[in-house]
C-alpha cells in the first residue's frame, strides 16, 4: 500500500477530510453549480435548467438533505424526494445525488449515498428509488455499490435535449428493517 507524507495511505490522507453534513440554505449557491454541471452532462437528468431554490425547496424533503465537503469546499449533495402524496406511500422517496465535476471518481458519491441511506432509515423511509439515464454508467455503478438493484427498465419514456428518446433504469433499495429506526415517527405524522 502507497505511505503519504504522514505514514497513511494515500485513500486515507485523502479521505480524512472528507464531512457529511446537513445541507442549508446557504450552500443553495454551490448545489445550484454542481447542479447545473450534472445537467450539462445531458445524461444526468431530463432537466434542463437548475431552479430557483424556492422551487428545489419545496420539492424535497426537508429531513434528507446532506452535502459532502471536501477541505471545506462543498463537492456533492443529496437529497429526497416524496414520489407519492398518499399516505400508503410516506416511506417511498426518490433520490438526486450529484458530485461536482472536480470531485468526480474519488469515491465521494458512495460515501454520500451510504449517508442518505442511513439518514433516510433515521427519517423511516423504507425504500428508496432512482430514476438513472441510460447512459449513465457511472450513476448506475454507485447505486449498485450503494445496494440499489435495477427493478425495471422504461423504454423511450422522455426525449432529451437533443430531442431522441431515451430509457431510463429505475432502481430501488430496501431498508434493512421493515420498519426502520424513524418508521414510528413517520406513521405518526401521516
Amino acid at each position: 500500500m502507497m505511505q503519504g507524507a504522514l505514514g497513511r495511505s494515500a485513500g486515507e490522507s485523502i479521505m480524512s477530510n472528507i464531512t457529511v453534513r446537513p445541507m442549508t440554505p446557504e450552500d443553495w449557491a454551490a448545489v445550484s453549480e454542481i447542479y447545473s454541471e450534472g445537467i450539462a452532462t445531458e445524461h444526468a437528468t431530463f432537466q434542463t435548467t437548475c431552479p430557483p431554490y424556492t422551487a428545489w425547496d419545496a420539492f424535497h424533503i426537508k429531513e434528507c438533505r446532506l452535502v459532502i465537503l471536501d477541505g471545506g469546499e462543498l463537492a456533492g449533495w443529496a437529497a429526497l424526494r416524496r414520489v407519492d402524496p398518499r399516505w400508503c406511500y410516506r416511506g417511498v422517496a426518490e433520490v438526486s445525488i450529484y458530485v461536482g465535476e472536480k470531485f468526480r471518481g474519488r469515491g465521494l458519491g458512495s460515501r454520500l449515498l451510504t449517508a442518505l441511506c442511513e439518514e433516510s432509515e433515521k427519517e423511516g423511509y423504507w425504500t428508496l428509488h432512482s430514476t438513472v439515464l441510460q447512459d449513465n454508467t457511472a450513476s448506475l455503478g454507485l447505486h449498485t455499490k450503494c445496494g440499489f438493484r435495477v427493478v425495471g427498465r422504461r423504454e423511450r419514456i422522455a426525449r432529451d435535449c437533443h430531442g431522441r428518446w431515451l430509457d431510463t433504469y429505475l432502481m430501488e433499495r430496501r431498508a434493512r428493517a421493515d420498519e426502520p429506526a424513524g418508521y414510528k415517527k413517520l406513521i405518526s405524522a401521516g
